[in-house]
């Protein structure tokens, strides 16, 4: 019915006006999940605001729809970015049920769909027209299963969200950390709408591991982290190791020193040394009065690519010659080297692993170990 409906709504529609390119960007602003909205919406603007709102001759509209990470809202949403305000490009996606929902409507509509948050390999393969600027779990959580192996841990629990990222976290972890002759002890999933860790975090002290190998999606880990100190983990001596979402830059300054010594893989720290990044943080905090987080960079890297897309291919807005001036584009991001699998659609990055320190009385992920131009394995396994 919905994309029966989006069909319909494309076929009678006029041309799209020739001077106006507009971006429907679909993220979560309220709920659980509004850290994540908020910082790509910040991004974008910052963006927009260094470079211009003039691309290839076509004056660039965002149109902001707040979808609370509920898929329902994201396809409705989407819809009537398509149809109604006739959208040359879908944008954000804060979960991944929310890119899932949209990715039958940009399919239908051959719109490319960038997504700037949510985080299980499979996105890209639900739609040809999906590109992602983010991450995937696997990417990190093979990395760190790695590390850990390698750095004595030799027991783990595990607590991750229960959806589709949370499993890609936990698969990937486990797979490299047991290989490596790593035990789990206990394996707990917790509800990803508004869960309490605290009955958990008891079940995961009691079984005494070395760490506790946590993902949570970001704007969580602010209430793990107060909760794992309430629980007395971090006097137990149990550390935090994870995928970098847990001990996220937006949240991180205000979790205390119970996270001191949290070693995350992740692909972006606000403390990430480059000169590109020293500007890009600068410029934010003086804008938003806050340090960016990862969320914040797939945004700045999602808005500019469709940019850099719009310029390459001379101001053409059709969604196949957009997805074609993407597919292998290359660039200096804030996190680092980044680049689009021409094959995949997927994104291509460094890996970090970082420990969590305090410089000048402010907390930090302190990056100390570089894993270069990281694929995603979810899809290189196959």
């Amino acid at each position: 019915m919905v994309l029966g409906a989006v069909a319909a709504g494309l076929a009678s529609c006029p041309a799209y006006a020739d001077d106006t390119f507009k971006i429907g960007l679909v993220v979560p602003m309220t709920g659980g999940q509004a850290s994540t909205g908020k910082q790509i919406d910040n991004a974008i603007k910052l963006y927009m605001q260094q470079h211009g709102d003039t691309v290839a001759g076509k004056k660039i509209e965002i149109i902001l729809k707040d979808d609370a990470a509920l898929p329902d809202n994201t396809k409705r949403l989407t819809q009537e970015l398509i149809v109604n305000d006739k959208v040359n490009v879908i944008a954000g996606f804060g979960v991944t049920p929310a890119a899932f929902a949209a990715a039958p409507l940009a399919t239908q509509g051959k719109i490319p769909e960038v997504v700037m948050a949510a985080g299980t390999s499979i996105i890209t393969e639900k739609s040809p027209y999906i590109v992602r600027t983010s991450f995937t779990l696997a990417q990190s959580s093979t990395i760190i299963g790695d590390w850990a192996v390698k750095n004595g841990i030799k027991k783990v629990a595990t607590l991750t969200s229960d959806y589709a990222p949370g499993n890609d976290a936990l698969n990937f972890f486990k797979e490299h950390f047991t290989a490596g002759g790593g035990q789990i002890v206990e394996e707990v999933k917790v509800p990803l709408a508004n869960p309490d860790f605290a009955p958990f975090l008891q079940r995961m002290k009691d079984a005494k591991p070395d760490a506790v190998f946590v993902f949570v999606p970001a704007g969580q880990g602010g209430n793990f982290m107060k909760q794992y100190a309430e629980r007395g983990l971090d006097k137990a001596g149990i550390k935090v190791i994870g995928p970098g979402d847990v001990t996220d830059d937006d949240l991180l300054a205000d979790m205390g020193d119970a996270v001191v010594g949290a070693v995350t893989a992740h692909i972006y720290s606000a403390a990430h040394p480059s000169e590109v990044n020293k500007e890009f943080v600068a410029a934010y905090k003086k804008a938003y009065g806050s340090r960016p987080g990862f969320m914040a960079v797939g945004g700045y890297d999602g808005i500019h690519l469709i940019y850099e897309a719009l310029k390459k291919d001379g101001g053409k807005t059709d969604g196949d010659s957009l997805l074609a001036a993407m597919k292998g584009m290359a660039w200096e991001s804030p996190r680092g080297p980044i680049s689009i699998d021409p094959d995949t659609r997927d994104i291509v990055q460094n890996v970090y692993i970082r420990k969590v320190e305090k410089k000048d009385g402010e907390l930090y992920n302190v990056e100390f170990e570089t894993f270069n131009a990281v694929k995603d394995p979810g899809k290189t396994k196959k």
